[in-house]
């Protein structure tokens, strides 16, 4: 996003120029007759961005060598029409709404994602809100979850993080026009009306007063950003664990080989996902560093913020192209889970028999009685099931049939299709 080695970056400064020049003849400033003229020169094609990026490195910023090379473009056409290139603006109003505009691109970009990744969640959560599977805390069996209800959790989540992300997009969308001290004297009275014309040029809103280190809306999405990310990939995260081949619970049908050993499915999407959780939140960090910028022009921080916010909306974008590919690919295997729910003799179910026989007795003692019988199945290597029904403690108060009941996980999901449809309708999915 800060080096013009990028065309798509290169003609949004181009762009701003442009509306610039456009919005200042319509209140009176520069004459009509010059628009023609800028907006013929600025084209991308007609920069040499390497050469523009080098001289950067010196001028402190890439508009400067940017509009030495666009005044004398135009001045080749008309030296008349070149007086008005770049007319009481600052590098940073340039550089800011540019960026602006980019964001703008990058949020639609990524709402569009997100809500893909959203549409193959509700997928998954309808088709398996009753699909049992071990839940799991401390990487531990605990007591029965769905499939369904775990997408239904991504699902939720993403439609928050994007929810988040628009909201701090649009609270940014405002022109940058200050001029060199962020009062416009250098466009007299005029100013005011020139920064109105500016933003309805470029389709954006004109702030209360110029914002060169006022840093809010920006530290605010890339707050956001990191949101994205990191929610991206918690969904990596339950992915890779899902797919681990003593689990095998769900595979990405899209996933990568190894160049040794063919049998492997690699999550690699997945791992894109996770990868990005973890480099964000260094990236949001340095953002929200760059906030404490000196007076009226930053010396550090707002350089700092360039190529920081732009890496952190490249590996959201990838992240999330890369979970939408995945769910979409996503191979659900409901044997393997409800088998997983059967290992170590199906003591996973241990909640669902102590709750039983917690009719009959204190929740303490059932508790106790059923702990006794974990430990007596895994010490002898049999199921849950068949412990239970042979001690006479358990049989006191309940059948085996009841006994039956109590372990069968469908039976102890609670209000998991409940959960999984308040979901899919607060998202309309």
């Amino acid at each position: 996003m800060a080096s013009l080695r990028d065309p798509e970056y290169l003609q949004a400064l181009l762009d701003v120029e442009v509306a610039l020049a456009i919005a200042e003849a319509e209140a009176g400033v520069i004459p009509a007759s010059c628009i023609p003229d800028i907006e013929a020169a600025a084209k991308a094609g007609n920069f040499d961005c390497a050469a523009m990026t080098a001289a950067a490195a010196t001028d402190g910023n890439i508009v400067i060598p940017l509009v030495k090379k666009l005044t004398e473009l135009v001045a080749a056409i008309n030296p008349e029409s070149a007086r008005y290139v770049h007319r009481g603006a600052t590098s940073q109003d340039i550089m800011d709404t540019a960026l602006v505009l980019q964001l703008r691109a990058a949020g639609s970009a990524l709402h569009e994602t997100l809500t893909r990744v959203m549409r193959t969640s509700a997928t998954h959560a309808r088709a398996h809100a009753l699909t049992p599977m071990p839940g799991r805390t401390w990487l531990q069996h605990a007591s029965p979850t769905t499939f369904g209800l775990k997408a239904a959790g991504w699902l939720d989540m993403i439609g928050r993080s994007r929810d988040r992300l628009d909201s701090a997009i649009q609270g940014a969308l405002v022109v940058q026009l200050g001029g060199a001290s962020g009062t416009l004297a250098s466009l007299g009275i005029d100013g005011p009306a020139v920064t109105a014309a500016f933003a309805r040029q470029l389709k954006l809103s004109v702030p209360e007063m110029p914002w060169h280190t006022h840093r809010d809306r920006i530290a605010d999405v890339s707050a956001a950003l990191g949101i994205v990310c990191g929610s991206l990939g918690k969904i990596g995260r339950d992915l890779t664990l899902l797919a681990q081949s003593e689990v095998a619970e769900a595979t990405d049908g899209g996933g990568g080989g190894s160049s040794s050993m063919p049998h492997k499915q690699n999550p690699v999407r997945a791992v894109t996902a996770t990868t990005a959780a973890l480099r964000a939140p260094g990236l949001v960090a340095t953002m929200l560093s760059a906030m404490p910028q000196e007076h009226e022009r930053a010396a550090g921080g707002w350089q700092a913020e360039w190529l920081t916010l732009s890496e952190l909306i490249v590996i959201t974008r990838q992240s999330a192209d890369a979970i939408a590919g995945a769910l979409g690919d996503l191979r659900v295997d409901a044997s393997a889970m409800r088998g997983n729910l059967a290992i170590h003799g199906g003591v996973a179910m241990a909640e669902g028999l102590s709750t039983a026989l917690a009719a009959h007795m204190s929740r303490r003692d059932a508790m106790g009685l059923v702990e006794k019988l974990v430990h007596m199945a895994n010490r002898e290597r049999r199921s849950l099931r068949e412990v239970a029904t042979g001690d006479p403690e358990v049989s006191r108060w309940l059948s085996a049939v009841e006994v039956e009941r109590a372990l069968n996980p469908e039976n102890f999901l609670g209000s998991t299709g409940v959960f999984v449809e308040r979901v899919l309708q607060h998202w309309e999915m």
